[in-house]
């Protein structure tokens, strides 16, 4: 791997990357222009919320008056009042009223209590060297698709000890159902048996189920498979997520966190991954090799709770999700599009413009979600350069808000290592900051939606994780999307039990890699 190599750009959409490596397409500089469109989103998120932020202030002004009031002050109130009993008893009917419409109406917190991310057996790593002789092996390759698919591994940013299924361990690959389900059941279940066993959470206790895989998609569900598995209650509320990419992970935690707010002292269990045995190309189009390099076996299993008794023993708090869809442009919506090639073998074919589309979905997502984080002088700075060019024709560049001021913690989808580095330099983000993104498509590869788990993980791991620290979760998609969820540490977070960095923390971070993104 050297630092000259331009290194194909991936997103993380079921396949992530750029076709043409000689000539590799960056993300938009957003320096250059912000749709006041877009802005105009995270401002109505922020009205919709200026009733709870005014009240904050005024309950504070009561409360500082009557801590200064007096035994003769608080004699001469009850005299008024005395007096007044009709008005009295209209503003306590309005009062009581008012509460209860609070109480019944208000969003309930949702608790992160745990989380479990599956480590795959190490029987199932897989090298450079082995990667290549078991390509070329197959016969399905011509050489030219060999020597672009061991470009793509050199620079790629992957290590080599990622995972890939046992069916393509073998020679023939045997890319059957039967060894599709396989590696179903032992990502989802390894991953959820962690999960109980670290949170001793019964599985009949769970009332709201959601699975998130984009290209396998069995009859029964994945979802079904669990229930099965586990002799899960009948009345349980089940959801099966599939073709909706590597940003479906955060989009079954928004579903989850809906379906906590309609039903009361629950839990919800949100279990994202991706498949790949029967998802392996074995064609020579190029633009549908890459997602053979970059994905590899992965799953991660989420514990929520709306329970008030669970903060005590949560991790965190869902403070934000937000969700930007460009499905309805044509050129996003068929940008990452699974298809047959020219001989009838199926893949997934990206479009040229796959990289500025996903930096379009970007700057909606973050200009939705800016007004909801960053604090009133980033936001100030940035209209004011906003208004100054647009109405009064200042030459200025407009000013980019600075996201690590609202946040202490980044996990970038691990797509690829061009994605990471566009990211880091268009946000204005420290190496330490891609850190966990870039260490976590080192060690694991891109495994699609639990990618940002794996990453959260790592910065447990290291020790990082603080009592209020907030943490943005950030993903791409097919269709095409971009997603991001924050939460905040409710405590100092340990490592969980079983954590995937468990045994390897202690190398990690390989400078080697750092050096070679920068």
């Amino acid at each position: 791997m050297t630092a000259a190599a331009p290194p194909p750009p991936a997103s993380g959409s079921p396949v992530g990357g750029e076709v043409q490596i000689h000539q590799p397409r960056r993300l938009p500089d957003f320096l250059q222009s912000v749709n006041l469109k877009y802005v105009k989103l995270g401002y109505h998120y922020l009205i919709t919320h200026l009733l709870t932020l005014l009240l904050v202030p005024l309950m504070a002004v009561i409360i500082i008056e009557a801590s200064q009031m007096n035994p003769k002050d608080i004699h001469q109130l009850w005299l008024h009042l005395h007096y007044n009993l009709v008005s009295v008893v209209i503003c306590s009917a309005f009062l009581v009223f008012g509460s209860t419409v609070y109480i019944m109406t208000r969003p309930r917190s949702v608790y992160l209590v745990e989380y479990s991310c599956y480590r795959p057996p190490d029987h199932l790593q897989v090298k450079y060297q082995q990667f290549m002789e078991h390509s070329k092996l197959t016969g399905d390759f011509d050489e030219s698709s060999l020597g672009f698919q061991r470009k793509i591994l050199e620079r790629s940013g992957l290590g080599e000890e990622t995972y890939v299924p046992e069916a393509m361990h073998h020679i023939p690959p045997r890319p059957s159902m039967a060894a599709a389900r396989e590696e179903a059941e032992q990502v989802m279940f390894g991953a959820l048996d962690n999960l109980f066993a670290n949170t001793r959470i019964k599985p009949k206790d769970i009332g709201i189920l959601v699975v998130n895989c984009s290209l396998f998609n069995p009859t029964p569900s994945l979802s079904a498979m669990i229930v099965n598995k586990y002799r899960m209650r009948g009345n349980l509320r089940s959801f099966n997520l599939g073709g909706m990419g590597c940003s479906a992970g955060v989009i079954a935690i928004d579903l989850a966190k809906d379906m906590l707010q309609v039903h009361r002292n629950t839990y919800a269990v949100v279990v994202s991954t991706e498949n790949i045995t029967q998802n392996w190309y074995f064609g020579n189009k190029k633009s549908m090799l890459i997602p053979n390099c970059l994905f590899r076996v992965g799953g991660a299993a989420i514990l929520l709770s709306n329970k008030s008794s669970d903060r005590r023993r949560a991790k965190y708090r869902l403070v934000h999700v937000v969700r930007s869809h460009c499905g309805s442009d044509d050129k996003a919506f068929r940008c990452v599009y699974q298809e047959e090639d020219g001989n009838g073998k199926t893949g997934v074919s990206l479009s040229k413009d796959l990289m500025a589309i996903a930096g379009g979905a970007l700057k909606t997502n973050i200009t939705t979600l800016g007004p909801l984080v960053l604090p009133i002088s980033e936001q100030l700075l940035f209209f004011m350069t906003l208004v100054a060019k647009r109405f009064f024709n200042v030459k200025i560049k407009p000013y980019i808000p600075d996201f690590k001021r609202a946040f202490n913690h980044f996990c970038i989808h691990a797509g690829g290592r061009a994605v990471i580095d566009e990211l880091e330099k268009n946000l204005q983000l420290l190496s330490v900051h891609v850190e966990a993104s870039r260490m976590t498509l080192h060690r694991f590869g891109n495994t699609s939606s639990s990618s940002i788990w794996y990453e959260l993980a790592y910065t447990e791991a290291k020790g990082r994780m603080r009592k209020g620290h907030r943490v943005w979760q950030i993903a791409f998609g097919s269709g095409f999307k971009c997603n991001s969820a924050v939460w905040q540490a409710l405590r100092t977070v340990t490592p969980s039990p079983n954590s995937p960095w468990l045994d390897c923390i202690d190398k990690y971070p390989l400078q080697t890699v750092a050096s070679t993104s920068s």
